[in-house]
């Protein structure tokens, strides 16, 4: 149960159903989950450990609101941990893997031409979490999971763009051919600017809601 309300309250925070800067509405959420206090606290604090809620003492949590500062270190770093992932994988990829991948991939194609983003999206981070994987470095699939959660919101909120959802998806053909090549040094620049054009976006869409308030 603790993971099954850690897993619903990230999702309503990624997809925006809960948002930036909001408090969290505690009883509502348990009587939606159908929790106690209890569990939703303990979630509650998992998720400000990913940097997704900030709690605040004897008033309960808000949602942790991004910046253009925020996306930009995080990407930085995101991008650099996938690029040598990528290196790796190339090295390391077992076939077994690559047909899993090619599958997921495929997957996400058909979320993408139905426009569930949503379901997209969970198939996308199959994709790059698979990646992680192949690479077989325990100290790379570490560090990339303490910032996966932070960043998956800024990565979920990349493809609220039409435009920018059908570039990540001939991004991801060509990192998939990338990979079964197993051309490593193009695999990570490949990688590195998805990051980067996923970074930009988000980047942009803060600045325009900013202005927006600001006026």
């Amino acid at each position: 149960m603790h993971d099954t309300v850690v897993d619903r309250l990230r999702d309503m925070i990624v997809e925006g159903e809960l948002i930036a800067g909001a408090r969290v509405p505690e009883r509502e959420l348990t009587q939606r989950l159908g929790v106690s206090r209890t569990p939703l606290r303990e979630a509650l604090k998992v998720l400000a450990s990913e940097g997704l809620i900030e709690l605040l003492p004897n008033r309960g949590a808000r949602v942790a609101r991004l910046t253009e500062v925020d996306v930009e270190e995080m990407f930085q770093v995101m991008g650099a941990l996938e690029g040598l992932a990528g290196e790796l994988a190339c090295q390391r990829v077992t076939d077994d893997e690559l047909a899993a991948l090619r599958a997921l991939h495929y997957e996400m194609m058909a979320h993408h031409a139905r426009g569930d983003l949503p379901a997209y999206f969970k198939a996308n981070q199959a994709i790059h979490e698979g990646i992680i994987g192949a690479a077989r470095n325990a100290v790379l699939s570490t560090t990339y999971s303490m910032l996966a959660g932070r960043i998956r919101r800024a990565r979920y909120r990349a493809n609220l763009s039409p435009e920018r959802w059908d570039e990540a998806v001939a991004e991801h053909e060509r990192i998939l051919e990338t990979l079964v090549k197993r051309d490593g040094t193009t695999l990570a620049w490949l990688l590195r600017q998805h990051l980067r054009n996923k970074c930009e976006v988000v980047k942009a869409a803060l600045a325009a809601a900013a202005s927006t308030t600001d006026a």
